[in-house]
């Protein structure tokens, strides 16, 4: 969508609102062999150490989400749960911005170290967390596709960024 003067608004990160459980579950299912659903990204959303995180473009608050991304946070680590960007948005940046947006607030609270776990396969993502700096500090084959994929476990210390 163009602002006033014809220029492209810009995507912003935000909290994620009840209204967004329902887009988040459809972009999961388009992203994921194994979406969840509406429900389930309603229970998260509801538990105290987890936060989802929506970018959509600035005054487009009735549109779908073009991304989310969803981290449960401890004490003293965090994980992404999930992320992903709507198949039309992809290569635009999206997944940086929310990648960036929890590191910034992780950071903030002063959590050590965040985790995740991403298809191997899945070349753009693996590129993105590396030149966020995160690190490869495992493998869980099998993890994917029926066991036929296999799963990078990165970590990227927080402290250190």
């Amino acid at each position: 969508m163009l602002g006033l003067r014809g220029k492209r608004r810009e995507p912003v990160v935000l909290d994620a609102e009840p209204a967004d459980h329902g887009p988040i579950a459809t972009l999961h299912a388009s992203a994921f062999t194994r979406g969840w659903g509406a429900v389930e990204i309603a229970r998260l959303s509801g538990q105290e150490n987890v936060s989802l995180l929506v970018a959509r473009r600035v005054g487009e608050k009735s549109t779908p989400p073009l991304g989310f991304n969803i981290i449960r946070q401890t004490a003293f680590d965090a994980e992404i749960l999930s992320i992903a960007v709507d198949p039309k948005s992809r290569k635009s940046g999206i997944g940086g911005l929310l990648m960036r947006e929890a590191i910034r607030r992780l950071q903030h609270d002063r959590v050590g170290e965040l985790f995740l776990e991403v298809d191997a396969a899945n070349e753009a993502a693996v590129a993105l967390y590396r030149k966020l700096g995160f690190k490869e500090v495992g493998k869980r084959e099998g993890y994917y596709d029926g066991g036929k994929g296999h799963a990078l476990v990165m970590r990227l210390d927080l402290a250190r960024k």
